[in-house]
């Protein structure tokens, strides 16, 4: 019998957020999988917890990867930490996951904290609908694709960021969406925890002044919809309905599919288009 996978989410500040289950778990694994042994080795001691470890990492996560499913494949059960939160969130927990699953070994996670949640849950902006981007790449090509994807995005906008790089971060973000508000956690769960609702311009000019410290996780308001379509109603303004349709043809859809885009496009019924198409075509 194949061993199994278990995702043990550990604390991201308060030791007093691991449950009971992941306390459990790992004690009776065979094996965990350690983002940073070094890091992980004090709650393993604070909890009592004598399991053996292993160096599970970004820089090893593939050839680990295949070491790891070798012992679960051999009837071991290994256990997944990261250095805080749930492994797989924004961490090389993933590759893990994906080869457990190719290889037909069972995966289970056990749930836990989760820095991008909890900062979620206490910004006062809308949980309904949210978009998760962790730390935005260092590569400048990707982090531009991005930062221009953003700029439309209607849902709440997650990030991480360390302190370091949290003004920079700050202004590029409002180079790339506006003035937006957003709240800014720091140091979740931790004594000096911090929610601090702002907008984006005053964020950047208390840290313009004031040393960033800690962790910190962005929470952003998304773009109104409303915003969005206004500022389409501007650009197909600016063209003729014939011009409009003509866009939509040209894409392969037929008269009727064309004309109902077009309708929901400006705002007005398909009656409204069909007869300034007429008008136009009168014109001409």
């Amino acid at each position: 019998m194949a061993g199994k996978l278990y995702l043990c989410a550990t604390p991201i500040g308060n030791l007093e957020d691991i449950t009971l289950r992941v306390l459990n778990t790992l004690k009776e694994v065979d094996l965990i999988g350690a983002e940073d042994t070094r890091h992980s080795i004090k709650l393993l001691n604070h909890f009592q917890i004598h399991t053996p470890m292993t160096s599970y990492h970004e820089y090893n996560k593939v050839d680990k990867a295949r070491y790891l499913v070798e012992q679960m494949q051999k009837g071991l059960n290994v256990a997944l930490i990261t250095d805080a939160g749930t492994p797989g969130i924004s961490d090389p927990g993933e590759e893990l996951v994906r080869q457990c699953m190719e290889a037909g070994i069972p995966v289970t996670s056990l749930p836990g904290p989760a820095a991008c949640i909890t900062a979620l849950t206490m910004s006062g902006l809308s949980t309904r609908r949210f978009c998760f981007e962790a730390f935005l790449p260092p590569d400048k090509k990707e982090r531009s694709r991005i930062l221009s994807e953003l700029a439309n995005e209607t849902r709440t906008i997650v990030l991480y960021e360390a302190p370091h790089h949290l003004l920079s971060t700050l202004e590029e973000l409002y180079g790339a969406l506006g003035e937006r508000r957003m709240t800014i956690c720091r140091e979740l769960t931790k004594r000096y925890e911090e929610a601090e609702p702002t907008t984006l311009t005053a964020a950047m000019e208390k840290y313009r002044a004031n040393e960033p410290k800690g962790e910190y996780v962005l929470v952003i308001a998304g773009r109104p919809p409303e915003e969005i379509q206004r500022e389409k109603q501007k650009s197909w303004e600016a063209i003729t309905l014939s011009q409009h349709m003509e866009r939509y043809l040209a894409e392969g859809m037929d008269s009727k599919s064309a004309m109902k885009a077009v309708a929901k496009d400006r705002g007005i019924s398909r009656r409204d288009v069909y007869q300034a198409l007429l008008k136009e075509e009168k014109q001409d």
